[in-house]
């Protein structure tokens, strides 16, 4: 395993501190590839290890912000908190990974805008709290390392990175030959960002009455693939076959939308009650995570604009809307409860940053948990 300080993924192999000491012991090589031939005959590349190091390096360096405390070779990054901005700060956390969203990607090798999609699942998470995300990490696990196909990765964890405005800080990298096969692999990433206490949000203010207005997703984001691969195997269907003006590829794999500056201009511009990343579990499941007891939500389908990917789903997989609703985000990649007094200049905050909103449903009291209204 190869691990990562600020703008370096390994603190092994030829570095300049090895080489000194290999010189030091007069050993009987000159060239560093010639110190690890078991290693890569068992299926580790220290030199392709070293070699993706110095390609991350400008991607990594675009993602800084001040408060990060730079330097080659540490075994762990450092960020100087900036207390000095905060009355009382809380620090927030997540991680999240992208799922079999990978395989569909590998199928077609459309990778590049994977790790935008990791930095958007973790992203937004932190975001719904209050919170400003700060910096970022990242584990890239995989069968045989490829410097090419690592680039392309991590340069989508920095493009994300950029967008959600957190510093790329680190990561893992780590070959395991027998555990993946070839070039599979797999994505983590963790995210940490800060908010005042007195401006998380909880949800407790959400009242009867509010609003719930709906931020458009770009798809089904990164969530119920393996619903999605299934209904592919089963109808046969083939991922360049059109659908509309794009192809299935094009719907499947269109990136996460990080909604971490929009939550910041509804935070910036109305009196947001609270916020929901809507994930895995869809509107059925997430939305009930913001409301306090005695609260329950009546959204209505058809007050938005659904991508068409969802009725192919749902028509191909023959599955029922109800399960739709529990697996997919059906279009609403973001909830915010709000006044209904809000509305207005919440849509025009979004519509500013080239996002679609709509007003979906209403508190009313009941018990906790969603409602549809052609249900």
């Amino acid at each position: 395993m190869r691990q990562r300080g600020v703008f370096e993924r390994s603190n092994r192999g030829a570095s300049p501190k090895t080489a000194k000491i290999a010189q030091s012991l007069t050993l009987p090589f000159t060239d560093m590839s010639e110190i690890s031939p078991h290693y890569r005959a068992a299926g580790v590349d220290i030199d392709a290890g070293d070699a993706l190091i110095e390609r991350i390096k400008p991607h990594a360096a675009s993602t800084m912000r001040p408060e990060v405390l730079t330097g080659l070779g540490g075994f762990a990054s450092l960020f100087r908190f900036p207390a000095e901005r905060y009355r009382d700060p809380v620090l927030v956390a997540g991680t999240d990974g992208v799922g079999t969203k990978l395989t569909l990607a590998l199928a077609v090798d459309r990778i590049d805008t994977l790790g935008r999609d990791l930095v958007g699942m973790c992203a937004n998470d932190v975001a719904v709290t209050g919170a400003e995300p700060l910096f970022f990490l990242d584990y890239f696990a995989t069968g045989k390392l490829d410097p090419d196909q690592g680039e392309r990765l991590v340069a989508g964890v920095a493009a994300g990175c950029r967008d959600a405005g957190c510093a790329l800080v680190g990561g893992e990298t780590a070959e395991l030959p027998g555990l993946y096969a070839g070039r599979d692999f797999d994505l983590a990433g963790f995210c940490v960002g800060v908010v005042e206490r007195d401006r998380i949000l909880t949800g407790d203010s959400v009242a009867p009455g509010d609003v719930v207005l709906g931020i458009a997703s770009s798809g089904p984001h990164s969530n119920g693939y393996s619903l999605i691969r299934h209904v592919i195997a089963q109808s046969k269907a083939s991922l360049e076959q059109p659908l509309g003006e794009r192809t299935l590829a094009d719907w499947l794999l269109a990136p996460t939308v990080i909604y971490v500056r929009a939550i910041r201009a509804l935070l910036d511009n109305v009196d947001v009650h609270a916020l929901a990343h809507i994930t895995g579990g869809g509107i059925t499941e997430n939305l009930p995570r913001i409301l306090p007891q005695g609260c329950s939500a009546r959204i209505d389908p058809a007050s938005w604009t659904r991508p068409p990917i969802f009725d192919w789903l749902r028509d191909t997989g023959d599955i029922s809307e109800a399960e739709m609703y529990r697996v997919f985000n059906m279009g609403i990649g973001l909830a915010a409860v709000l006044p209904a007094n809000a509305v207005k200049s919440a849509t025009e905050a979004l519509t500013a940053l080239d996002l679609e909103a709509w007003p979906i449903g209403v508190i009313e009291s009941g018990e906790n948990g969603v409602r549809y209204a052609s249900a």
